[in-house]
């Protein structure tokens, strides 16, 4: 695949990088030939440790179309980071906009112009105890069909035996694999020219989502869970018990004083307002 201009400052986080990545990490790399050749597209990855971002950049940057991630804007605008995220082309999100679809302008614009911009749907590393994809954020969904572009799953494993999720020392020995599989364009084709409500966005996250997973399915050779994580369904189920716990305290301090306790259902009360509140 031809290599495109990638400009300086690409280059130099490339020499910094690049060198400890191929000491610690040996690599299975497959589905190169689904990186379109030209024109702008996302890709959507899963995220399962802090140093993955590295290992799919350093993936990503030898198929030729280095990849543009998404930021919060104020990074941006922070000496010697800034010049770094301005010179290597990274994505400002603007997360003070009041529209939705204005936060993720920049990417819009860096799809339209022919550039690769790479979302972790996610949101954030993943909750999931065997490390599976969570559900999705729709950022992606928007910016995808906004533009209707190809959206290019991918799905990485072997970063996060370097170093799980939120530890604080890498596991250095043996050495580890990266393995990353990219897959063919997920069609979204049935979601375009229709209102972005948030039910069609959620739709169209979750087709992303299950690509992504797919792909996982490939590389650990086993099947996910029927039904993904959600970790906003996970809080709502812990405030329940939190506060199940609670008042069956109190109402066991409410027997034994003769002073009675507080009514119940506060928690489904809450839980179904919290639900209620949409994507």
């Amino acid at each position: 695949m031809p290599r495109r201009r990638i400009g300086f400052w690409y280059r130099f986080a490339a020499v910094i990088c690049k060198p400890p990545l191929v000491v610690l990490i040996k690599r299975d790399w497959r589905g190169m030939e689904n990186i379109p050749a030209d024109g702008g597209f996302i890709t959507v990855v899963n995220h399962n440790s802090h140093i993955d971002p590295f290992a799919y950049a350093h993936f990503q940057y030898n198929t030729g179309r280095v990849p543009r991630f998404l930021a919060k804007s104020g990074l941006f605008k922070k000496g010697l980071v800034g010049a770094a995220m301005r010179g290597t082309g990274q994505i400002p999100v603007y997360r003070e906009s009041t529209d939705a679809l204005s936060a993720f302008r920049a990417a819009i614009d860096a799809v339209e112009r022919g550039e690769c911009v790479a979302f972790y749907p996610e949101g954030t590393l993943t909750r999931d105890p065997d490390g599976w994809p969570m559900t999705g954020k729709t950022g992606a969904a928007r910016v995808a069909l906004q533009t209707k572009c190809p959206v290019i799953p991918v799905a990485q494993w072997g970063a996060n035996e370097l170093l799980p999720p939120y530890a604080k020392k890498p596991n250095l020995l043996p050495r580890k694999t990266h393995h990353v599989l990219v897959g063919p364009p997920v069609d979204l084709s049935r979601f375009y020219d229709k209102e972005m409500t948030p039910e069609l966005l959620k739709e169209a996250t979750e087709v992303i989502m299950a690509a992504i997973t797919r792909q996982l399915e490939h590389i650990r050779g086993e099947k996910a869970p029927a039904v993904a994580y959600d970790p906003r369904r996970e809080r709502i189920e812990q405030r329940r018990r939190t506060q199940a716990q609670n008042q069956s305290r109190s109402q066991g301090a409410a027997a034994a004083t003769g002073v009675p306790g507080p009514a119940g259902g506060g928690a489904e009360r809450e839980a179904v307002q919290e639900e209620g509140q949409g994507t």
